[in-house]
C-alpha cells in the first residue's frame, strides 16, 4: 500500500510540474506576444528586410550639334514570384488558363527555346513555388515593351507574379570617336576618365532606395510601393563637333597606320572662342591596333621646334632682334658649354636671317638667339613663359592634365646648357594643348582664350549652367610683334619646312613644324625616336580654326620629320574643314530663283495659312471660308481659294490629307474607306453628287 501511495505521489508531482511548466510557457508566450511582439517582429524584419540602393539614370553627354556621345540604355531582368496570391488563387486557375499562350509568346519573342520547353520550365517553377524565379536577364527595352502585352503579364504584378528590375548600361554610340575625352562610367568611379570623371557628380544624379525582403534561397524580392525614387543625372552639352571629330580621328589614324607610329593626338580649336571642336587620341595596343587609350593632348612632353614661336616672340618683344638680323648657324652644328646643338636637317648654311632660321627650323639659330640675349638675365626669358601661362595648367574643364615642367635659374636642374636648349623646345615639358593655346592666341590677334570642352549643363531640358569664352590675356605681345610672328608662320608654309605639305591648297595656312628627339624609357636617347608635330591655324588671313598634331614615331621610323608625319594630318583636317565651310556657304546662301513647281493642296484653311506663314512663303489669300484649296497659277504664284462645302452634296477632297478628309466627311455622316498613303488622289463619289446618310466613300491616296 505504501508503494502504491509513493507511486501516486510521484505521478501527481510530475503532473503538477508539467502543468506549472505549461502555464509558464503559455504565460511567457502571452507576454512575448502582447508586450514584446513589436520588438521581436522588428528584429525579424531586420533580418529579412533591407534597403537596397537604386541607381539614378545617368545623364547623357551630347555633342554641340545634339548627337549622343555617351548615354545609358535600359535593360531589364525579369523574375516571377510563383507564390503570389493572385497567381495561386482558385487553385492556380489564372496560371493554368494562360500558361500555353504565355509559353508561345515567350518562345516567339526570344527564339531561344520551344514553346514546350518554356511551358515545362514555368510549370516546374510553379510547382516548387519559386519566389524569385529568374525568367530572363538583360532583355532590351523593346523586348520588355513587347512582353508587357503578353498573356498573364499584362494583368499586373499582383496577379501575374512578374517582377521587373530595371538597370542601365552605359554606351558610346560613336564607339572610338573621342572615346578617351568623353570617357565611360564604370562601377568603380575612381577608374572613370574624361568628361565622365570630371562631371561624375552631375551625371550620376542622386541615388534612390528600395525595400527588399529576403526569401528562401537567399534571394531578395523588392517590395512594391517602397521605392524612394532616384533623381536622374544632368546632361552635358560639349563643344565637340561630331563631323570635325570624325575628320580628325580618321586623318590621325591614317597617318599612324601608314607610318606604324606609337601614339598621337590631334586637337582642333575654334580660334575666337576657345571651343575644342575635336580632340583625337590614338595609342597602339598590344595587338597592334590603335584605340583611344590615353589623353595625349593633356600629357606633357618636350615640344621641340613648335616652341620656337615662343623664343621668337620673346626676342622680338624685348627688341633684341629684327627678322632681318643675321645669325651664323655654322652649317647646322654649334658647340656651347661642352655640348653640341644639331639642326634636324643639315643644309650646310651659315649666315641666314632670323626669319630664315625660324622658317627652316634651325635649332642652332634659335639657341644662339636665346643664348646671346638672355644668358646673363635668364629670368627675363622665363618671365615670358610665365606671361604666356606655359608654367601652369591650361584650365580646360577635363581632369587628368599634366602639370608643365619649366626650370628657372634657381632650380637645381639648371645648367649652362638649359637656356640654349630651351630655345628650341628641349629642357621643358608642356602639353600639346598648352602649345596650341599660344598659336591660337597669335591667330586671335594676340588674345589668349581659355580652351573649353563643355557648353552647358542641362537638367530636364533646362540649362543649369552655361560656359562662355574666358579671356586669359588680352594681348600676349604688341601688335608689331604679332604681325612679325604671323609673317614668319606663313613663311614656314610658303618657303620653309612645311612648303611641300601645302602645295595646291585652296587656302593660306600658317604654322610651325616640330621634330623632337625623345627618350625611350630606361634606354634614354640611344634609339632614334622622334616626336613629329605641326601647330598652326587657317585660313591665315581670317583664322577660324587652330590645330596641333603631335605624333610619337617608332624607333628608326622611315618618316620622322614634322612636315612629313604631322603635316599631312593638319593638311587633311584643314582641307576638309575648308571644303565643308565653302559648301555650307553655297548651300545656305544660294542665288534666289523662282519656284517652278506646280502643286495642289486642299484642307483646313487656318492650318494651311499657319504652315505658309511659318515657312515664310508668299501666297495670295482669296479664301474667306473654313475649307480652302491652294494651288499655283500660271505665274507659279500660290493662291488660296475657298472650297465649296455643302451638307447635301459630296465635296471635293482631292489634295487633302486623310485627317482633314475624315473630319469633314464623317461630320456629313459618311463612312470612309481609305487606301494607300499620302494625299488623296481620287474619291469614289464625284464632287457635287447628292449624298445620303451612311453612304460609303472610298478614298485612294497617292
Amino acid at each position: 500500500m505504501e508503494i502504491k501511495k509513493d507511486i501516486l505521489w510521484r505521478v501527481y508531482l510530475s503532473f503538477i510540474g508539467i502543468a506549472v511548466l505549461g502555464i509558464l510557457v503559455v504565460g511567457k508566450a502571452f507576454y512575448i506576444q502582447q508586450f514584446q511582439g513589436k520588438y521581436w517582429k522588428s528584429l525579424s524584419d531586420s533580418l529579412h528586410l533591407e534597403y537596397r540602393e537604386l541607381d539614378a539614370e545617368r545623364g547623357t553627354i551630347y555633342s554641340e550639334d545634339g548627337a549622343m556621345l555617351s548615354t545609358s540604355l535600359p535593360y531589364f531582368d525579369i523574375h516571377i514570384d510563383f507564390a503570389a496570391d493572385g497567381l495561386r488563387e482558385k487553385g492556380g486557375k489564372r496560371f493554368k488558363d494562360n500558361i500555353d499562350s504565355l509559353s508561345y509568346s515567350l518562345a516567339a519573342l526570344f527564339n531561344d527555346q520551344s514553346t514546350k520547353d518554356y511551358k515545362k520550365q514555368l510549370q516546374s517553377a510553379y510547382k516548387n513555388k519559386d519566389r524569385y524565379f529568374l525568367l530572363k536577364r538583360k532583355i532590351s527595352f523593346q523586348q520588355y515593351k513587347s512582353m508587357r502585352a503578353f498573356p498573364l503579364v499584362k494583368q499586373g504584378r499582383n496577379r501575374s507574379g512578374f517582377i521587373v528590375e530595371e538597370k542601365d548600361k552605359r554606351i558610346n554610340p560613336f564607339r572610338l570617336l573621342a572615346n578617351r575625352t568623353i570617357g565611360l562610367s564604370r562601377d568603380d568611379s575612381t577608374r572613370n576618365v574624361g568628361l565622365a570623371r570630371t562631371y561624375d557628380s552631375l551625371l550620376k544624379g542622386t541615388t534612390g532606395k528600395r525595400l527588399v525582403r529576403r526569401i528562401s534561397g537567399g534571394a531578395f524580392v523588392p517590395i512594391e510601393g517602397s521605392e524612394i525614387e532616384p533623381e536622374n543625372g544632368k546632361d552635358i552639352i560639349t563643344t565637340i563637333d561630331v563631323n570635325i571629330q570624325d575628320i580628325a580621328e580618321n586623318a590621325l589614324m591614317r597617318e599612324m597606320v601608314a607610318n606604324d607610329c606609337d601614339h598621337g593626338t590631334c586637337i582642333v580649336m575654334e580660334v575666337k572662342t576657345g571651343k575644342i571642336k575635336a580632340i583625337a587620341n590614338l595609342g597602339r595596343g598590344t595587338n597592334g591596333e590603335y584605340f583611344e587609350d590615353l589623353n595625349y593632348a593633356l600629357m606633357k612632353s618636350e615640344p621641340g621646334s613648335t616652341f620656337k614661336l615662343v623664343t621668337l616672340l620673346s626676342a622680338l618683344e624685348d627688341g633684341y632682334v629684327r627678322l632681318s638680323d643675321m645669325v651664323d648657324i655654322e652649317g647646322g652644328t654649334w658647340q656651347v658649354a661642352g655640348r653640341t646643338v644639331y639642326d634636324a636637317e643639315q643644309r650646310g648654311l651659315t649666315n641666314v636671317t632670323i626669319k630664315e632660321a625660324f622658317e627652316h627650323s634651325s635649332n642652332v639659330g634659335m639657341a644662339k638667339v636665346v643664348y646671346a640675349n638672355y644668358s646673363r638675365k635668364p629670368q627675363q626669358f622665363i618671365n615670358h613663359l610665365h606671361d604666356l601661362r606655359l608654367d601652369t595648367l591650361s584650365g580646360v574643364n577635363l581632369d587628368g592634365e599634366s602639370r608643365p615642367v619649366i626650370y628657372n635659374p634657381k632650380s637645381k636642374n639648371w645648367s649652362a646648357t638649359t637656356l640654349p636648349w630651351m630655345g628650341f623646345g628641349y629642357n621643358i615639358s608642356i602639353s600639346p594643348l598648352q602649345t596650341l593655346m599660344v598659336y591660337n592666341a597669335v591667330a586671335n590677334n594676340g588674345t589668349m582664350v581659355k580652351p573649353y570642352l563643355v557648353n552647358k549643363i542641362v537638367k530636364d531640358g533646362q540649362t543649369v549652367k552655361s560656359f562662355e569664352t574666358v579671356v586669359l590675356k588680352n594681348k600676349i605681345c604688341s601688335d608689331r610683334t604679332l604681325a612679325l610672328l604671323k609673317e614668319c608662320l606663313q613663311g614656314v608654309v610658303t618657303d620653309g619646312t612645311a612648303k611641300g605639305a601645302f602645295i595646291g591648297a585652296a587656302y593660306q595656312a600658317a604654322g610651325k613644324t616640330g621634330t623632337a628627339l625623345v627618350a625611350n624609357g630606361s634606354r634614354g636617347y640611344t634609339d632614334p625616336i622622334y616626336q613629329s608635330s605641326f601647330a598652326g591655324y587657317f585660313p591665315a588671313n581670317d583664322p577660324q580654326y587652330s590645330i596641333i598634331v603631335v605624333i610619337k614615331n617608332k624607333p628608326y621610323a622611315v618618316q620622322w620629320m614634322g612636315a612629313k608625319v604631322a603635316g599631312p594630318v593638319f593638311r587633311e583636317v584643314a582641307d576638309k574643314l575648308f571644303a565643308a565651310s565653302e559648301d555650307q556657304q553655297k548651300r545656305f546662301n544660294p542665288a534666289p530663283v523662282n519656284d517652278s513647281a506646280k502643286y495642289f493642296y486642299s484642307g483646313y484653311n487656318r492650318d494651311m495659312e499657319n504652315i505658309y506663314r511659318y515657312l515664310d512663303l508668299n501666297f495670295t489669300d482669296s479664301a474667306a471660308s473654313k475649307w480652302s484649296f491652294l494651288r499655283t497659277n500660271d505665274d507659279y504664284k500660290a493662291v488660296m481659294r475657298p472650297l465649296a462645302v455643302s451638307q447635301k452634296t459630296m465635296p471635293n477632297v482631292v489634295g487633302m490629307g486623310l485627317k482633314d478628309a475624315i473630319y469633314l466627311l464623317e461630320n456629313m455622316d459618311l463612312k470612309i474607306v481609305a487606301k494607300g498613303r499620302g494625299k488623296i488622289n481620287t474619291q469614289s463619289m464625284t464632287a457635287g453628287t447628292p449624298i445620303k446618310k451612311g453612304q460609303t466613300v472610298i478614298l485612294e491616296l497617292n
